[in-house]
């Protein structure tokens, strides 16, 4: 299958609407190819998704983002990514990383919390595999163990450790720079998919935080609208 759009799903929070607008404005300002991207919203998932919200359940899109293949027909290839991110690098660049080997693809982390609360006071977990799913790029067709069924009724940790695989030689390794966890992992300049995983600059308590200038100025670029009697620019025009 020839794959001509990128197809990417964030997760959605209403509680971070501005988190996921600035990252699907990050994406395609950068992106060198065509980008389809979609909100996995629970209120547009109504009698697909159907599992009560968990304790656990720090985000409406725990488990939703492992309808991915599901939304896109097990057809192909599809990207998933949380929406507390900002995409620095050509979006392409991590499409061209796709390999048919592997049902999932995604950076391996060695992530082990030690915080005991993260943004809006949810409750920190630790768990093995912890982060891989923030970014997963899917095969979709070796996918199909992911129905709706099985992710309505699968425990959170099948779900987040890939127990829907045949083992993990079916889940691909991305580069680290494809998932730069904030306030976990060490600063590094080459950060190509920014992650505020314990909280983002769109909190007040996170506002300063690494790559949060980053943040403010995708935010405002995405706001930006150019006047009647503006001068262009280069950045702007």
């Amino acid at each position: 299958m020839v794959e001509n759009t990128t197809r990417i799903f964030i997760g959605y929070d209403p509680r971070e609407t501005s988190a996921f607008s600035v990252l699907a404005h990050s994406i395609n300002s950068r992106a060198s190819m065509p980008v389809s991207v979609t909100p996995i919203m629970i209120s547009q998932l109504k009698g697909t998704f159907t599992r009560p919200r968990e304790a656990l359940q720090s985000t409406d899109f725990s488990f939703t983002r492992f309808l991915t293949p599901y939304l896109a027909g097990y057809e192909g290839w599809a990207m998933f990514a949380d929406c507390d991110m900002i995409m620095l690098e050509d979006v392409a660049n991590l499409w061209a990383l796709r390999d048919d080997r592997y049902a999932v693809m995604c950076v391996h982390h060695n992530h082990v919390p030690t915080e005991k609360e993260k943004f809006l006071g949810e409750q920190q977990t630790k768990y093995a595999y912890k982060n891989w799913s923030s970014v997963m790029l899917f095969n979709c067709a070796k996918c199909e163990a992911l129905t709706p069924e099985y992710v309505n009724t699968a425990t959170g940790l099948q779900l987040h450790q890939f127990k829907w695989l045949d083992g993990d030689h079916l889940i691909g390794e991305l580069p680290s720079k494809w998932n730069h966890l904030v306030g976990v992992s060490g600063p590094r300049e080459d950060a190509a998919l920014v992650h505020y995983t314990i909280g983002g600059p769109y909190f007040d308590e996170y506002r300063n935080c690494e790559y949060s200038k980053e943040w403010f100025a995708e935010r405002d670029a995405m706001l930006y609208c150019r006047q009647r009697n503006e001068i262009p620019t280069p950045m702007t025009g």
